[in-house]
């Protein structure tokens, strides 16, 4: 009798055990549920704010796009100095409209274009000074983004900044040079450089090719994106 006694102690411990370690497994299943369930509509609306914070890895890949964009951009020294109106947003047209829209499409933040056109601006304002212009077309185009698409989810905001995004800065040279600047001088040498004497049909005429340009770079930006995205590197 006792040690029958006994042996149902034993079992009853046991059972109590094993059902003591159901009860926590089934507990943390439910905490983790719990937490996941909380979380998701966390991330949601974090992704669907416009403004969003930037991450160090955020900053690290567009400061990589901003170099690519310079190195292949490395022409400008060369067009500088052709007296054809536009003829320096026409020969970057590709470069800056093709990695900066890879950048915003990794980068789906606003203030993406902006950071990759203070990087640029960096650079390029020991070769000429005037592109530092380009952070102010940024944040038109951006302000722009914002009003139309609500930030860079849809691939056709980037495609819309990339192709807006250089030729924004003609406008701005021809005031830079003919409003802000004072001509007297060696100063209109720089005047008649960006002008190149040129009558108003070669200027509409260079504006539209300037834009087509950067259109086609933009979308050529946009299909490249999507391939690496599917490849897995543009993930987030």
């Amino acid at each position: 009798m006792e040690e029958k006694k006994k042996n149902d102690i034993a079992d009853l411990l046991i059972e109590n055990l094993q059902n003591s370690d159901a009860e926590q497994e089934a507990s943390a299943e439910l905490v983790s549920t719990a937490s996941a369930t909380e979380d998701k509509p966390r991330e949601e609306l974090s992704e669907n704010k416009i403004f969003q914070k930037y991450k160090i890895k955020d900053i690290v890949f567009l400061a990589i796009i901003t170099s690519c964009t310079l190195v292949t951009g490395a022409i400008m020294p060369l067009l500088v100095n052709i007296p054809l109106f536009g003829i320096i947003q026409l020969g970057l047209a590709l470069q800056f409209s093709v990695f900066p829209v890879i950048g915003m499409m990794k980068v789906r933040k606003v203030g993406s274009l902006l950071f990759m056109s203070i990087f640029i601006s960096c650079f390029l304002i020991f070769m000429f000074p005037p592109m530092a212009l380009l952070m102010l077309c940024a944040l038109i185009v951006e302000i722009l983004v914002v009003l139309i698409f609500k930030g860079y989810k849809n691939d056709w905001a980037c495609v819309l900044a990339g192709t807006l995004y250089m030729p924004m800065t003609v406008p701005f040279l021809y005031m830079y040079y003919n409003v802000f600047y004072s001509v007297s001088g060696d100063e209109k040498k720089a005047v008649s450089m960006f002008l190149g004497r040129t009558h108003s049909g070669v200027i509409i005429g260079m504006t539209i090719a300037i834009v087509a340009l950067c259109f086609v770079g933009s979308v050529v930006g946009m299909l490249i994106g999507r391939e690496l995205r599917k490849a897995g590197v543009l993930k987030k």
